[in-house]
């Protein structure tokens, strides 16, 4: 199986700490990979697309300097190279308009606000990576018990009916 990534976008290191430590039970199945920045990770997404792994999930702050969280998360939507990607905006400064754009224009999958729990986050995570899995056609039998089970049993069932 390709690799898996899951992207991690913020600025501020202890958070960006924190936030790796929370996923990091996905490093059985996938990369967490962490970025400080909108240009680290537009990098990152050039060296993901080149190996022809895939890019499952983006967890992304919104202020940052250079390039918004929002705007980063609407290029990605804009680019043809991820078009399963799952987002999520993890903030706790986006205004009502900046939420609204998110969802609109850069079609996130969700919206934690900081101080988030761990749950929260890797539950959500889980849902989205267990969604771009069987999305794209991946083989998720040998990761199934790091997925979302109601996901795949949601799948499952719709499959057979």
């Amino acid at each position: 199986m390709d690799r898996l990534y899951i992207l991690c976008l913020e600025d501020q290191r202890e958070v960006l700490n924190a936030i790796a430590e929370d996923l990091a039970e996905f490093d059985e199945i996938g990369i967490v990979e962490e970025c400080e920045s909108a240009e680290e990770a537009a990098a990152l997404l050039d060296a993901i697309d080149s190996r022809g792994d895939y890019l499952a999930v983006v967890v992304s702050d919104h202020v940052m300097p250079g390039q918004t969280g929002v705007d980063f998360l609407t290029e990605l939507k804009a680019d043809g190279r991820f078009p399963l990607t799952r987002k999520i905006l993890l903030t706790g400064l986006a205004t009502h308009q900046d939420t609204i754009r998110a969802i609109n224009q850069a079609a996130i999958d969700r919206y934690l606000e900081k101080p988030w729990t761990k749950a929260q986050l890797t539950q959500a995570v889980r849902e989205l990576l267990t969604a771009f899995v069987l999305e794209s056609g991946i083989d998720y039998e040998p990761i199934a018990g790091r997925l979302d089970q109601q996901v795949l049993f949601d799948h499952l069932r719709h499959r057979a009916g």
